[in-house]
């Protein structure tokens, strides 16, 4: 699913192809896309002739602001967009197209057909779902180490899905969490209210040292991504532990693990970040260990 970095890249490169466009029909092909209103076509008739204003975003969820309306948009596992002329080829998966008094159209594609789409009146999108319950924006000024701190520290839930829980910091995904969490020396598996304050000063650093690095190179496209041109993201390649199972860790050079926690893939070094008391960190360096044997 494209987290933050991604979702901020398509709003920047969408908002440069669609803004000031006038939306001249609007053609529905899989209803269930359409979350508010109900109907496909109420949906449609709300849009011709608006003009959109530009693209904005609020955690993982794109705002296309027309005049009169906000249409909140959320791309889920593979959802893109991309703009067209009209006479070309209408490719499989699209779901929805926005046709443009200026002959050109943007259309929505999305093979798993999970995306959604709201449309509200301008800032009543903030008092209902699905934007209504998103926490704090860690690429806001109000994202402090004393934000995270009081946000999470009194919790006995482990850190990462902590992380990963939109309600209190919104846009941090898979991805970015266990890189964030690598950067910090903070193992996953760590209560909140087990972390220090020097910690909470350096997982705030490097979440807004992760999420900074990945808006700049455009995201990472791990599967499907593209921003709104049709462009990849290059981030992959500078990520540290995510999707580096069994490869050497940049900091000391032993070899990266992957487990599980709560339900997510997740990647650590487990020399650089300690495990707490009964997690299943001692398999993980095991593991580790029996892999750095075998690279020599």
């Amino acid at each position: 699913m494209p987290e933050l970095p991604e979702v901020e890249t398509v709003r920047r490169t969408l908002g440069a192809l669609v803004a000031g466009k006038t939306i001249r029909r609007v053609s529905v092909l899989l209803p269930r896309i359409i979350q508010r209103p109900e109907e496909p076509e109420v949906f449609a008739a709300a849009l011709e002739g608006r003009t959109i204003q530009g693209v904005e975003r609020r955690g993982k969820f794109l705002r296309l602001l027309l005049d009169g309306l906000v249409l909140v948009s959320h791309l889920r596992m593979e959802g893109r967009y991309g703009v067209y002329a009209e006479e070309e080829p209408i490719e499989k998966h699209t779901h929805v197209i926005f046709h443009f008094t200026d002959g050109t159209a943007l259309r929505y594609k999305d093979v798993r057909q999970f995306g959604t789409m709201h449309l509200f009146e301008p800032g009543q999108e903030f008092e209902l779902p699905p934007l209504n319950r998103l926490g704090v924006e860690p690429l806001s000024e109000t994202f402090t180490a004393g934000e995270l701190r009081s946000l999470l520290s009194g919790k006995t839930t482990r850190i990462k899905p902590l992380l990963l829980n939109q309600e209190y910091v919104v846009g941090l995904g898979n991805i970015y969490v266990d890189e964030a969490l690598f950067l910090s020396r903070i193992h996953p598996e760590r209560t909140a209210d087990s972390l220090t304050r020097p910690e909470w000063q350096r997982l705030h650093t490097a979440i807004l040292q992760t999420l900074g690095e990945a808006v700049e190179a455009g995201g990472s496209s791990i599967k499907s991504y593209v921003n709104g041109q049709g462009e990849m993201g290059m981030f992959q390649q500078q990520l540290s532990v995510y999707g580096r199972q069994d490869q050497p860790c940049p900091s000391c050079g032993r070899a990266i693990v992957k487990f599980v926690v709560t339900g997510r893939g997740t990647h650590i070094c487990t020399h650089c970040q300690r495990a707490p008391r009964g997690s299943a960190a001692p398999v993980a360096r095991k593991r580790a260990k029996r892999t750095e044997d075998a690279v020599r």
